[in-house]
């Protein structure tokens, strides 16, 4: 089984950045792409931005582009999320996620899960 662990995440003001982290659990995630997602309450899940396994491509939905980055060191097993001007509506619990099979073409559909790590953002 695939276990992730994201943390990171905290209470910022708008405009503020935090960088989350998502750190591998029993196995090697440099063969493997991460996605990042997040649900705030009362909505559906959104997915946000994915990473290839060596980190040479990533991929952003509109919501986040040029304000979100992903990076990864597969050295320490860790992929991360940069976010930078955060507004209110990123309010949310962000999870980190990845597949044995899927490549990011596919990554609203990533198996394996961590737990989530909560972003409050105050006005």
């Amino acid at each position: 089984q695939l276990q992730l662990v994201e943390s990171g995440g905290d209470l910022v003001q708008t405009g503020g950045s935090l960088r989350l982290s998502c750190a591998a659990s029993g196995f090697s995630l440099d063969r493997y792409p991460v996605g990042w997602y997040r649900q705030a309450p009362g909505k559906e899940r959104e997915a946000l931005s994915c990473i290839s396994p060596s980190g040479d491509s990533t991929q952003y939905e509109n919501s986040v582009k040029g304000r979100f980055t992903m990076s990864r060191d597969n050295a320490k097993n860790t992929a991360y999320l940069q976010m930078n001007n955060l507004k209110p509506e990123d309010t949310a619990i962000y999870y980190c996620a990845t597949d044995p099979i899927l490549t990011c073409t596919y990554y609203p559909g990533f198996g394996s899960w961590g737990q989530g790590t909560q972003v409050t953002v105050s006005s």
